[in-house]
């Protein structure tokens, strides 16, 4: 039978760099992408959680190479993107996914280095990987970046204003992007999680999950990783290239629901 429909939703063949990909949603993320049959570049701060996760796609006959990225190093995100784009013959997907997550008190006396270290990673990082990034994008067909904030980035909790600062800020530069972007045929766009089971939320009682679920979240659970991927992965697909400065909450409707 003859399609109908003429856009392609599939990567196959595609090149992604994701970052903070050892683990959590950015490990779900480089699963779910290698299976759809693009080339994965794993990246992480995490060497031993690399290597695991290229084993993994490795084993099942798809294709990854991994590499160590601390992110707070600008010298070594340029380094990281050339050879990611080196070795697979180019880029077309950079999922800016790596995080981090500490409660801080306004008055607390190791604020600021908190404050810097938030804005360092969940921010400047993002930057500096897209701007490493942009040489290849522009070569690919459809250069597609994917943001990952929090739903932090739409509202606020208390204790956590470096980290809800710098999601704000996340949303921003994706909209940014998107404008100055978004001539050259490169989208940029952002999820927005909510309560996912990762290792940031892991130190969270079980209990405790349940009880706020149960009253702040419509479908009353907390999302596994791979339901945050695929989010992302509709974002990349060919087929999307007229959905650009898009912030999708992929969080249940938590952050619709009035009480």
């Amino acid at each position: 039978m003859t399609r109908l429909s003429k856009l392609s939703r599939s990567i196959a063949g595609k090149v992604a760099l994701i970052t903070g990909a050892a683990s959590g949603m950015g490990r779900a993320t480089a699963h779910l992408f290698a299976d759809e049959g693009a080339h994965v570049a794993v990246t992480d701060v995490n060497g031993d959680g690399v290597a695991e996760v290229v084993a993994e796609i490795k084993t099942a006959g798809l294709s990854a190479e991994g590499w160590i990225l601390d992110l707070a190093d600008p010298v070594r995100i340029k380094t990281v993107v050339d050879e990611v784009a080196a070795r697979f013959g180019g880029l077309d997907i950079l999922v800016n996914n790596a995080g981090i997550s500490q409660h801080a008190l306004i008055d607390d006396d190791e604020y600021e280095e908190i404050w810097d270290r938030h804005l360092d990673i969940l921010l400047r990082a993002h930057t500096r990987t897209i701007r490493a990034a942009l040489p290849h994008l522009r070569a690919s067909d459809g250069g597609r970046i994917v943001n990952i904030a929090s739903t932090e980035g739409l509202g606020a909790t208390p204790e956590t204003s470096p980290y809800t600062s710098a999601k704000h800020g996340v949303i921003g530069l994706t909209r940014s992007m998107a404008v100055e972007l978004g001539r050259e045929g490169i989208t940029v766009n952002c999820i927005c999680p909510g309560a996912i089971r990762t290792g940031m939320t892991a130190g969270i009682k079980e209990e405790h999950k349940q009880i706020f679920a149960r009253r702040r979240v419509p479908l009353a659970r907390y999302a596994e990783p791979e339901e945050v991927a695929h989010g992302t992965l509709n974002f990349v697909l060919p087929a999307s290239s007229y959905i650009n400065g898009a912030v999708l909450p992929v969080d249940a409707g938590l952050t619709i629901k009035n009480a």
